[in-house]
């Protein structure tokens, strides 16, 4: 075996070992919870929240798709007792009573009196939360920033419905997925844009779970800039001035219809001299799930790694 092949070989072993420690790490962490009292227990959610939520939850939904898929993931279908009108994977989701989160349908969520509800910072409104906590509906919100927030985020739910082991297979086998993804080290790195919205322009910011798959890829966000919003509306100048090396929002026959008939001069950038124009599965990009691995491996075929 060649130095290089003995190299490569102990690279990829030493990632697996980091990606399979931090993980159990993950899987071993708890949140501070306090102990039962007539049912219920006092635990602290992403935001750092305080609420009340039953010991043993038996009605449960989410309002963002993500959760939902987070939830078939980990639980029980049968407790799962609805989804909004935005959740549509898996297959069988479609099949329960639909609530919906834009706006509100408070007195459809009441009909259905889940016990737990679920949902992602940004997707549902403080205001929202507080309505359904005086509803008796306790509103649980998760946040991603990282890859492994999504392991956390299963193991959290693993651990408020008593689902632990579903959910530490669930974490196992992402990880082990996730570390046979190869990293490329190429030098400089591919610099990729992800566009949200045509008019006016919105991205994917550098505060954003897609800059940390990119990571994996050994790619980066275009925007290294952070700015207040996750999703920044970006001006044409300033689109130029990333010169970015990969698009990401349409076919190339959609973006030359519509985002480059509209910004004529945004065809100087590398990635539409170059052809490197690509169109990701939304619920992919968009959705902080179990299926993030299968996310990273649709941008690996993009770049071509």
């Amino acid at each position: 075996m060649s130095i290089f092949a003995i190299s490569f070989f102990y690279r990829r072993f030493y990632f697996f070992l980091v990606l399979i420690t931090l993980v159990l790490n993950l899987a071993c962490e708890s949140k501070k919870t306090s102990p039962p009292q007539n049912g219920f227990i006092l635990v602290t959610d992403d935001t750092g929240r305080k609420i009340k939520v039953p010991q043993n939850p038996q009605r449960i939904m989410a309002l963002a798709p993500s959760a939902t898929e987070m939830l078939y993931a980990v639980a029980e279908e049968n407790t799962i007792v609805g989804r909004t009108q935005n959740c549509d994977y898996p297959d069988q989701v479609k099949e329960k009573p639909v609530v919906n989160n834009y706006p509100m349908d408070y007195e459809k969520i009441v009909l259905l009196k889940p016990d737990l509800v679920f949902t992602v910072e940004g997707i549902t409104s403080a205001e929202v939360a507080a309505k359904l906590q005086d509803l008796n509906i306790p509103v649980y919100f998760q946040k991603f920033e990282k890859v492994t927030d999504i392991f956390r985020g299963l193991r959290d739910i693993g651990r408020l419905l008593h689902r632990e082991k579903a959910a530490q297979r669930v974490i196992d086998s992402l990880g082990t997925e996730l570390a046979q993804l190869r990293i490329n080290k190429a030098s400089p790195k591919l610099r990729v844009l992800a566009i949200t919205w045509h008019d006016p322009i919105f991205v994917f910011g550098q505060n954003t779970l897609f800059t940390d798959k990119l990571r994996y890829l050994g790619a980066e966000n275009a925007v290294t800039e952070i700015f207040a919003q996750p999703y920044p509306a970006l001006t044409r100048e300033y689109i130029l001035k990333l010169n970015p090396d990969v698009l990401l929002g349409g076919t190339p026959a959609e973006m030359e219809t519509t985002f480059f008939q509209q910004y004529p001069e945004l065809k100087k950038i590398n990635a539409y001299r170059h052809k490197k124009i690509f169109a990701p599965t939304d619920n992919l990009m968009s959705r902080p799930g179990p299926r993030v691995v299968e996310s990273i491996r649709e941008l690996k075929s993009f770049l071509a790694l």
